[in-house]
């Protein structure tokens, strides 16, 4: 005869039977899948620009009749958008690749890791390093966290306040 789960037993069947499906360790860590080969060639065609996030970015500030260049190379870091108008670059950041301090999705992976800290803060370093050249030339800069694009009414709030500020200088 089949024994009938509590509530609470059918929860901690249900927590088991998702992280079993979800290749996902009891300590919370991911557990890779994939062989080494096939994790090279999903990781080579991760794109540098015209990521989703830029384009919900680029699309809200068409939406709010500003124009604006894309990846600007003659901009220290090579801002993902430039507003020329206002003197102001903005950095669409993924929150793993440029480790979004307190983000869920900032861990360093737990194979290869000293490889992910010397990459991810080589990252960091550059971004740093990027943002400091632009105000000495007199630009203004935003940082936009992938995290972050879930509240598009806050991000455009955001944008206005920063560009109305920069419109009255």
């Amino acid at each position: 005869m089949k024994r009938i789960l509590t509530s609470t037993e059918k929860r901690t069947d249900n927590i088991i039977t998702n992280t079993k499906r979800k290749n996902i360790s009891p300590d919370n860590t991911m557990i890779d899948t994939l062989s080494p080969k096939k994790r090279s060639w999903n990781m080579a065609r991760i794109k540098s620009s015209d990521t989703k996030p830029e384009i919900l970015v680029r699309s809200l500030l068409s939406r709010m009749g500003h124009r604006f260049h894309k990846n600007r190379k003659d901009l220290p870091g090579n801002p993902d958008i430039v507003l020329p108008k206002y003197k102001i670059a903005i950095f669409v950041h993924g929150c793993f690749w440029h480790k979004h301090k307190g983000c869920k999705s900032s861990n360093i992976p737990k194979t290869n890791v000293e490889f992910w800290k010397n990459k991810l803060n080589a990252n960091v370093k550059r971004d740093k390093t990027a943002k400091r050249s632009l105000n000495r030339k007199g630009w203004k800069y935003i940082t936009i966290w992938e995290c972050k694009l879930d509240n598009m009414n806050k991000l455009k709030t955001r944008l206005r306040k920063l560009l109305k500020r920069k419109k009255l200088k």
